[in-house]
């Protein structure tokens, strides 16, 4: 009986992983069955592209060759593998960009010897019918000629200059008795530049940068138990997903393409129609307002304009706990309030005073405050989160005759700072303060002064300016 008890046990936890599988297998939708062939994906820059308006007349451009010009292969960590990072037919992509705007005419460049033989064959095919015509009919006629091709008046040229790998990891998990999940991410980015050249005079007409970055995430979770001493259960579950490379390169072109003809507009190299002028130019002051944002921000897409003004007030809580002659420090609520000065975007002033009990288990009570001038360097101070460290001076003393019986120390501290929202700050620090006397405790004993230790937690309000 105590076994058949158990052998249900089994399956039933058995059972559970399975329930799980199949659920999930639901859930993601596991591409196991037939698929059909589709036509190709379309970014949110190729609707752009479709829906640009008609331009006055259309430009005739070329394209010679536009390729990967990084030369990166595919990572691998076990064998040596070949295959290239970028996809090889990026001259196609660009055609099909430039094809989509409807303010290019392009003509065939990248093979054109293959169209110049094809254009032979027809001349020589043509002159053998024509001479065959003439011995049938006794008469003399020339063979038709070809028209000529088009020549352009614009050269596109460029290509795809980096492809950066792991510009961005992170993950995060957790498990508790063999049950755990954990995710993970990176950030990848390719860079693609455009360049129209004129055929008249050679000269560079306009440049375009874009890039894109590629994200790839993966979720999983796991669950590891010991049935019974003998009999090991163990279930796993997962699921990855790598943007494609060739949508990400697709993206990055078409928005080159999307710029150069806004860019082209502005500075007079082609117009648009007179009915259509009014949406052209408020594409173009969208197209502005987006340069300026990406002027601050980084690559890792954080902001890096200043974000704490020139001015601050903050207030908050800290424990307090008192390393003097008695054992047996305890940590006590209180609270302080105090105002900065921004000097420079990293370094500024500040002044507090604080509120407190000193207290040591059940041999010291008291009250006392604090007046502390600090100065302080932010390491990060174009981010919203910052650690930052900090030192100056202050005064302690008894709340009840605190300017009779004033005692100096030394403060030093670090801390991290986060902006959930512009102007206001987020703070957790911790301080420590060295006492210039050895009587806090109203004890004199032993080799050093009393000190004190400090954790705290402030809310920032920061007003005018940043100072740059």
């Amino acid at each position: 009986m105590y076994f058949k008890r158990n052998l249900k046990k089994v399956h039933f936890l058995f059972s559970i992983p399975l329930l799980i599988l199949n659920s999930c297998s639901a859930l993601f939708k596991a591409p196991t069955g037939y698929q059909s062939s589709t036509l190709g994906e379309v970014t949110p820059y190729t609707k752009l592209l479709k829906t640009l308006p008609e331009p006055k007349e259309k430009a005739v451009v070329a394209v010679y060759k536009f390729k990967d010009q990084t030369g990166q292969y595919k990572a691998s960590e076990n064998i040596s593998n070949w295959s290239t990072a970028i996809p090889q037919g990026t001259t196609s992509i660009l055609l099909k960009a430039l094809e989509d705007s409807k303010w290019f005419t392009t003509i065939e460049r990248e093979n054109i010897s293959d169209l110049l033989n094809e254009r032979q064959i027809i001349k020589s095919t043509r002159q053998e019918y024509a001479a065959l015509q003439n011995q049938a009919n006794g008469q003399k006629s020339s063979a038709t000629p070809l028209p000529p091709l088009l020549f352009a008046g614009v050269i596109i040229e460029g290509g795809i200059i980096s492809y950066d790998t792991n510009i961005m990891t992170g993950g995060a998990g957790a498990r508790y008795f063999g049950i755990g999940a954990s995710s993970q991410y990176r950030q990848d980015r390719i860079s693609v530049y455009l360049r129209a050249v004129s055929t008249n005079n050679g000269k560079i007409l306009k440049t375009i940068y874009t890039s894109k970055t590629i994200l790839s995430q993966s979720l999983s979770g796991s669950f590891f138990r010991y049935v019974d001493t003998e009999r090991l259960m163990e279930a796993e579950i997962g699921v990855t997903k790598n943007e494609p490379v060739h949508l990400a390169v697709k993206e990055a072109i078409e928005k080159a393409v999307f710029s150069l003809v806004l860019e082209g507009v502005k500075d007079g190299l082609w117009e648009s129609d007179e009915s259509n002028k009014k949406v052209v130019d408020s594409l173009i002051a969208k197209q502005k307002t987006e340069e300026q944002i990406n002027e601050d921000f980084r690559i890792d897409n954080r902001l890096i304009a200043p974000k704490r003004g020139s001015f601050g007030l903050f207030g908050g809580l800290m424990s307090n706990t008192i390393k003097g002659d008695y054992p047996d420090g305890k940590a006590k609520i209180g609270y302080n309030f105090g105002m900065k000065i921004y000097v420079s975007n990293n370094i500024s002033l500040d002044a507090n005073v604080a509120d407190f009990y000193l207290v040591n288990s059940n041999i010291f009570k008291r009250k006392f405050n604090s007046l502390d001038f600090n100065v302080e360097y932010l390491i990060m101070p174009n981010d919203n989160v910052s650690p930052y460290v900090y030192g100056g001076v202050g005064m302690i003393g008894s709340s009840h005759s605190f300017f009779n019986n004033i005692k100096t120390k030394i403060n030093a501290g670090a801390g991290i700072e986060y902006l959930p929202m512009p102007k206001f700050g987020l703070r957790l620090y911790g301080e420590y303060d060295f006492g210039m006397n050895d009587d806090w405790d109203n004890l004199v004993s032993g080799k050093r002064n009393d000190n004190l230790f400090r954790i705290g937690l402030s809310l920032n309000y920061y007003f005018g300016k940043p100072k740059n």
